[in-house]
């Protein structure tokens, strides 16, 4: 079984997700356990502080360490060889998340989701207790609670049982480096519009030669970075820089 558990000043967002779709079927079938924490619990002061201005100054607020590192041993542990739990700050500086680093933490036994707000988080607070920092794309949010949504639902439809159908995630999108090429259903005509004739011909080897060519068409109109580039097939070195991430999930 999976445990997930999270750590956000939001606990209220997560409970409708959690409960519905497949996360919910995972849980309720015990496959994933998932749990949130209200970081507020974890301050000391009367008011449940969790945030105080820059050092050096500066807009906004920033989020304490001691309630935030408290926070996370409780759950997880102290940082360390010790520690079996992967703790994962939603994060600007973090890596983008991609399938393949979804399919790595679906191995992991316990993962344990710190959802930033403000201008972000004490850089001590990370050092002490953050084990990853994971950023979902270039484009800014108020806080880290939709990538912690968007993380889990990714991990937990990994975890074998999940999906009743395991092709399901064998033929998904970066799932073989390409994006999915185009699906129908009934009815065959729809508006002047018909479904591809191979698809309606039974030939289960047809159809997977198009489903491969389409893939390859779709990833190479909408996300051509995905394809193997021919300058470095050939030996050529690359001076295009690499993009700069500008995501904020920390940030109000």
């Amino acid at each position: 079984m999976l445990r997930i558990d999270v750590i956000t000043i939001f606990p209220g967002l997560f409970e409708p997700f959690l409960g519905e779709s497949i996360v919910g079927i995972a849980q309720r079938e015990g496959h994933v356990e998932a749990r949130v924490h209200d970081l507020r619990g974890y301050a000391r002061d009367r008011h449940h502080t969790v945030d105080d201005s820059p050092y050096g100054g500066g807009p906004g607020m920033v989020m304490k360490p001691e309630p935030l590192v408290e926070a996370v041993e409780a759950v997880a542990g102290a940082k360390g060889p010790g520690r079996t739990a992967q703790v994962i700050l939603l994060s600007p500086q973090g890596r983008r998340l991609d399938q393949a680093r979804l399919e790595g933490l679906a191995g992991h036994p316990h993962l344990v989701l710190v959802c930033g707000r403000y201008e972000g988080v004490d850089q001590r607070a990370v050092e002490l207790a953050i084990d990853e920092e994971v950023s979902i794309g270039d484009y800014v949010l108020s806080g880290g609670e939709v990538p912690a949504m968007a993380l889990i639902e990714g991990v937990v439809r990994l975890v074998p049982g999940v999906l009743g159908n395991p092709e399901s995630v064998r033929g998904d999108s970066f799932g073989a480096g390409l994006l999915e090429g185009p699906q129908y259903t009934r009815p065959a005509q729809f508006r002047g519009l018909e479904v591809p004739e191979v698809l309606r011909s039974g030939d289960h080897q047809a159809v997977a030669r198009w489903r491969a060519e389409r893939a390859r068409e779709f990833t190479r109109e909408r996300r051509p970075d995905l394809l193997p580039d021919p300058d470095h097939a050939s030996g050529e070195s690359d001076s295009r820089a690499a993009p700069i991430q500008t995501i904020i999930e920390g940030k109000s």
